[in-house]
Order: structure tokens, then C-alpha cells, then sequence
């Protein structure tokens, strides 16, 4: 999954002509337009229907992150005792289903902390520097090994999901509000920082969604630094509480702590986390597949091949079959379901480089046909990835080979806008910035 800027960027689905939440996110990834502000304003009045669960108080606010995060440990390790005496994994049925999740959410995931973009130009304010701090984290100082936008698409390529997916287009609608609330900080001053309190929290759900990614054999190396970096004891989310303190006026605080619960609700517009991954079905994301596959391969098949009376081409002529295909294939013997897959004659013509169809189908979509062909068929348990394992392979990257940044703050801020950081350019620029700022993380000698 590719997004287009000014330049090829990671991220998201890319297409020519946007409209709804898809093309407001698009339009946000370019500059913040004409109506950004107010757009934003709708949102959160929106979210001014939504519960929170701050206290009433923000001197109670270091207390109720620590009780939060107490909480969440314990369930989690609540979470790893019935696994442990043989419960199931509670979000991901099968690997498929987790990569459908790991899709699903790059919009978000390819501007991530893109709401803390219009602290950098506060950088003299040592106010905003926890805020700064963070950005400049989840940037990783202009390191491409860190930056988590680079993570994330390492996960895709690594993945062979680079392919565009269709998507809801509600998927886009965090992205959105982040790059909304970036490029209108100074506006949304409290609101910023009421975001920023809420997303850096570390949920129950990123902490099972890690575990069990590694147990499906694939690396969470994007997710579990979530987990570190957003430790309540000093990670992002003591800093985001700390942000708050230091930015509340005296005069006129409660207004502004309203404004900061207000923002905090943002973050629960939209699906969360567990209700879109379950909302995962295996057989109707196969026939979705075959479906969008159906128009190119309508011509591409002899005449002597035939199921059921009808040829391939047949079965493909006409939208809305793919359900009866995948019935067919059953009920010639083709597939043999709730077995091993290799046992399978369809199987055997798509998979591995000598097969008749080697390369027709994307990785995710192989994996779609793996698993619903293995329905309830157990397979060998993955082999757990060791932390750091694909993202060791890229230790050896640089910011490329971009020409030397400008020496102009304003200039390397818009070069670290949107998502537009994870390019080389941006990420000279990052470094530049930590630096000529005085904002360069110290590291122990």
C-alpha cells in the first residue's frame, strides 16, 4: 500500500480521484486546505456525544494513567493465563485475519503522530518540548530504522501487502482528524494535547494484538515499540501528562481542560480496534478477492479445462458467481476443505514457482486461500519471530542520499509535515531539526 505526496511517501491505498473521509485524507496529506479548521470543529462536535473516562480534575491526571495502566496489565495477564490453560486466541482466527487488520489500519498507521506536527514550530518554548519530544520519536530523530511510518511499511513490504486494497472509507477517518489537528495546533492547542493524552495510553488490544501477531508468525516489531515507548512510568503517555500541566493557563483552566476532554474524545470516533477485527470474514474477503481478479482473468483460460459442465472463462463472465466458484471447486474434488491445503489440486496450481498459475494471486490473497481451504484444519503452531528479526535487515540504511537540508527551521518543518518525513528529504530534515533545535535526544556516553 502506497499514499502519493508531492513525492512517493509510505502508506496507504493510492488513487487518482477521492471523495469522503478518503479524499479529506488525501487533501490533508498534501497541506491542510482551506477548511481543515472547520472540518476539524464538526469532528469534534461529534465527539462531544461520546463518554470519556478522565477525572474531573487535571492534578488527578498522573494518578488515573498509572491506575490505567495497572488495570490493563492486569487483564492482560489474565489474557495470558487462559491462553496459557487453552484458550484460544481472542482476536485472530487465523493469519489471514491479521493481515486483513495490519491493512485495514495503514491509513492510520502512515501519519502516525501526525496530530504533534504544528508543536515543532514552538521549539523555543520549553513548554512544547515534551510534546516536540514525542514527535520527534515517533519520526525516530530521522533515523529510518525508528521512524514509524518506515516500520510500518517494512511490515507491509514484508508482508507482500504493498498491493493498493480497497478500504472503507472510515478507515480513513483518524488519519484525518490527526493531520487536521496537526496542521491546526495553535488553534486546537488544548485539543491537540487532549488527543495526544487519550492515543498514548497503551490498550489491552495492542497488547494482545502483539502477542498473538508473533504467534501467527509475524513480526510485531511496530506494535510492541507502542508498547515500550508508551510506558506510563516515562514513555509518551507521562509525557503527554506532563504536556498538559505545563501548557494549562492558570487563568480560565477549567475552559481549557474542557477543550482537553474534548480532544481526548476524538480518538473513539469511528470502529475501534476489536470490533474491526472482527469484522473480518474469510470467505467474504476471498470472494471479494476473486471478484475484483474476475474481469482480468475472464479471457486468460483454455477451453479444456471446465468444472461442472462450464468453462473457467464461463464462471468468470459474470459477476456475483464467485460464491458458486468456490461451491464448484469443492464439489469437483479441486479443493478439499478442512485439510492440509497442499492435498489440495487448486492448491498445488497456484502455489510455488513451477505452479501453472504461480503469481496470479498477491501474497495476502494466497493466504486467503490457504486458510479458507484449511478451515478447521490445525496446522503446524508459526514459528514466534525473535524481536528485531526482519527490522535487523534494514540496520544498514541510511537517510539516503538526499541533497543536505536547508539550515532554515520553517523549511525543515514542512519537509517533516503529513507523512512526507519517511522520505529521505524528511529524514535529513529531522535530523537537522533535532539538532540546529537543540532538541536531539541525549543518549549516555
Amino acid at each position: 500500500m502506497t499514499v502519493m505526496t508531492r513525492e512517493a511517501a509510505p502508506g496507504a491505498l493510492a488513487s487518482p480521484i477521492c471523495t469522503g473521509l478518503e479524499g479529506r485524507y488525501r487533501t490533508l496529506l498534501e497541506g491542510p486546505g482551506a477548511d481543515s479548521a472547520q472540518w476539524l470543529a464538526e469532528q469534534l462536535e461529534r465527539a462531544d456525544q461520546l463518554p470519556d473516562e478522565l477525572p474531573v480534575s487535571p492534578t488527578a491526571l498522573m494518578q488515573w494513567s498509572a491506575r490505567k495502566s495497572a488495570q490493563v496489565a492486569k487483564a492482560f495477564a489474565a489474557y495470558l493465563e487462559a491462553r496459557q490453560q487453552g484458550a484460544p486466541r481472542r482476536y485472530f482466527a487465523t493469519r489471514s485475519q491479521a493481515i486483513y487488520f495490519i491493512q485495514q489500519v495503514a491509513p492510520t498507521k502512515a501519519v502516525d503522530g501526525a496530530w504533534l506536527y504544528g508543536t515543532l514550530r514552538h521549539w523555543q518554548d520549553p513548554r512544547y518540548h515534551g510534546l516536540i519530544r514525542t514527535y520527534l520519536e515517533e519520526l525516530g530523530d530521522g533515523d529510518p530504522r525508528c521512524n514509524h511510518v518506515l516500520v510500518y511499511q517494512r511490515l507491509l513490504s514484508h508482508l507482500g501487502c504493498l498491493e493498493p486494497v480497497p478500504l472503507a472509507d472510515e478507515r480513513y477517518l483518524q488519519g484525518a482528524i490527526q493531520l487536521a489537528l496537526g496542521y491546526n495546533a495553535d488553534e486546537f492547542l488544548p485539543e491537540v494535547i487532549g488527543y495526544n493524552l487519550g492515543y498514548e495510553q497503551p490498550p489491552l488490544h495492542l497488547l494482545i494484538t502483539t502477542h498473538e501477531l508473533a504467534e501467527l508468525g509475524i513480526d510485531a516489531h511496530y506494535f510492541r515499540l507502542h508498547i515500550t515507548i508508551d510506558n506510563a512510568a516515562s514513555g509518551h503517555a507521562q509525557k503527554s501528562v506532563h504536556a498538559l500541566w505545563q501548557l494549562c493557563p492558570q487563568i480560565e483552566s477549567d475552559v481549557f481542560y474542557r477543550r482537553v476532554i474534548r480532544g481526548f474524545r476524538l480518538n473513539d470516533l469511528g470502529i475501534d480496534t476489536p470490533t474491526l477485527i472482527a469484522e473480518f470474514d474469510l470467505e467474504a474477503e476471498l470472494v471479494a478477492a476473486l471478484e475484483r481478479k474476475r474481469g482480468f482473468g475472464r479471457y486468460m483460460h483454455s477451453d479444456h479445462c471446465r468444472l461442472q459442465g462450464q468453462t473457467i472463462n464461463q464462471w468468470l463472465a459474470t459477476p456475483g458467481r464467485m460464491p458458486d466458484f468456490l461451491q464448484a471447486l469443492q464439489a469437483q474434488g479441486w479443493v478439499r476443505r478442512h485439510e492440509d491445503p497442499t492435498t489440495s489440486r487448486f492448491w498445488k496450481i497456484i502455489d510455488g514457482p513451477t505452479a501453472a498459475m504461480f503469481g496470479i494471486f498477491s501474497p495476502y490473497e494466497m493466504q486467503l486461500w490457504h486458510d479458507w481451504i484449511a478451515g478447521d484444519w490445525q496446522a503446524p503452531p508459526a514459528r514466534r519471530l525473535r524481536p528485531g528479526s526482519w527490522e535487523d535487515s534494514v540496520s544498514h540504511l541510511s537517510a539516503g542520499d538526499a541533497p543536505p537540508p536547508s539550515d532554515n527551521v520553517d523549511e525543515l518543518i514542512e519537509a517533516m509535515a503529513g507523512n512526507r518525513h519517511a522520505l529521505p528529504q524528511g529524514l535529513r530534515a529531522t535530523q537537522a531539526y533535532t539538532q540546529l533545535t537543540g532538541l536531539a535526544y541525549g543518549r549516555p556516553c
